[in-house]
C-alpha cells in the first residue's frame, strides 16, 4: 500500500472541509484538517500529508477510500485499504498512531493533525 493512501486515511487520522451538514448533526470536530503522517518502522514513505474532512463525525478524503469516525470526545478511528489509525483530537489539534503495509511489509508510525 502506498504511504500516500495511508496519509489520506489518517490524515484520515483525521480531517478536512466542512460539508453542508445540518447544524443539529455537526460534531465539535467537523471541518477541514491537515494531517501529517510519519513512518517510524517499515518501508513506507517517510512522511506524507493530506487534507481530510470531518462532517457529522465521519472522516472522508477526496479520491480515497477512507472509513472513519471521530467520537464526541475526540477519539479517532480510521481505516483505508488495510491500514488503520487511531488517536485523539482535542480542540484544533490531534495525534495518534497508524499501521499498515507496503508491498506486504508492515509499516507503522505516528500522525498529527491540525484544524484549518
Amino acid at each position: 500500500m502506498r504511504f500516500g493512501r495511508i496519509a489520506a486515511f489518517c490524515a484520515a487520522s483525521v480531517v478536512a472541509g466542512t460539508l453542508a451538514a445540518p447544524a443539529f448533526a455537526q460534531s465539535p470536530y467537523d471541518g477541514n484538517w491537515h494531517v501529517t503522517i510519519v513512518t517510524k518502522t517499515g518501508s513506507c514513505e517517510p512522511t506524507a500529508s493530506s487534507m481530510l474532512t470531518v462532517a457529522d463525525g465521519k472522516i472522508t478524503a477526496p479520491g480515497a477510500n477512507v472509513s472513519g469516525t471521530i467520537g464526541s470526545g475526540g477519539l479517532v478511528k480510521v481505516s483505508i485499504n488495510g491500514a488503520y489509525a487511531n488517536g485523539q483530537l482535542n480542540g484544533n489539534a490531534g495525534s495518534g498512531k497508524w499501521n499498515g503495509a507496503s508491498a506486504g511489509i508492515p509499516c507503522s508510525g505516528r500522525w498529527e493533525a491540525s484544524r484549518q
